[in-house]
């Protein structure tokens, strides 16, 4: 009996160490002093799966002032941002709108600007949103304040994440830590995709419209984000004030400027776009075959 037992356990020892080399590797502790930004990466194997926070070794340094068009969205967003660096009450933030208008760029220009104040950045993809608790028990006793941001932002029905983002912003028992917000891109008003269908379901009760559910489901996640931000796309003034900003500081000078307005719009032309990332790819093109500036 007794050696049927031992070799029982030696079996079951056997079986754990298997098992065990088919785990993933523990995280290692996070260099909170290696970068200002990092990701949330994770290491499955076929036993589990780990996450971690890597930092970011080349951080892209964009700041406010290189922004233009947008001054009033700038304004908004920094405001709130200011608040939370300094511990003062603060709210999660959503930025939607045309695509290459400076949603992103904006968070990249805040970090840039406030991180001497302890603004840290961590970006995490929209799969990964259900392991939002976890990446606030590693930044929870930190000093620093932190912007878990997640870019391009949509969801289809039924996504895990998304209810895992619904839950972290609103309704959940427990709460994310007060040195963490949330904030997110995306081109989709209310995240998600909106259908023809979905209009049937309204209803008209004399003066009064009444959504339907789905369209409501939809728009109470968005609106759970306490700053929600709209961007639209540039007129062609704007677009080529973009374009003359970048130029310059590329080395171009107003002749130069000046003589590259008309391949500018046709660049817009071509891409059906008069967007803030058309005018700097554009100007990055003309600068590089006319001047040969680096930026």
């Amino acid at each position: 009996m007794k050696n049927d037992l031992d070799k029982l356990l030696a079996r079951l020892d056997n079986v754990l160490a298997r098992v065990e080399q088919q785990l993933p590797p523990p995280a290692p502790p996070t260099d909170w002093k290696a970068s200002i930004a990092f990701r949330w990466r994770k290491s499955t194997g076929l036993a589990g799966t780990r996450g971690r926070l890597q930092p970011v070794r080349h951080v892209h340094r964009m700041k406010l002032t290189d922004l233009r068009g947008i001054d009033a969205q700038i304004r908004k967003v920094e405001q709130n941002t200011r608040q939370f660096v300094e511990g003062k009450p603060a709210n999660n933030v959503l930025l939607t709108g045309a695509r290459g208008t400076g949603k992103s760029s904006i968070v990249k220009g805040l970090l840039n600007k406030y991180v001497g104040r302890g603004l840290r950045l961590i970006e995490i993809e929209k799969n990964d949103l259900i392991d939002l608790p976890a990446i606030v028990d590693l930044i929870a006793s930190r000093p620093e304040r932190f912007m878990l941001f997640c870019d391009d932002l949509t969801f289809e029905s039924g996504e895990p994440g998304y209810i895992a983002l619904k839950v972290a912003l609103d309704g959940s028992i427990s709460t994310t830590s007060e040195n963490l917000l949330i904030y997110a891109t995306s081109n989709r008003r209310h995240l998600m995709p909106e259908y023809m269908q979905e209009n049937l379901e309204t209803r008209y009760v004399g003066d009064q419209i009444h959504p339907g559910e789905t369209v409501e489901e939809k728009i109470s996640l968005s609106e759970r984000f306490g700053v929600w931000v709209s961007f639209y796309p540039f007129d062609q003034d704007e677009y080529l004030a973009i374009v003359a900003h970048w130029l310059a500081s590329f080395g171009c000078g107003a002749r130069e400027t000046a003589a590259a307005r008309e391949e500018a719009l046709q660049w817009s032309l071509q891409r059906g776009s008069r967007s803030g990332r058309v005018a700097y790819q554009f100007a990055r093109d003309w600068a590089g075959r006319h001047v040969g500036g680096k930026k």
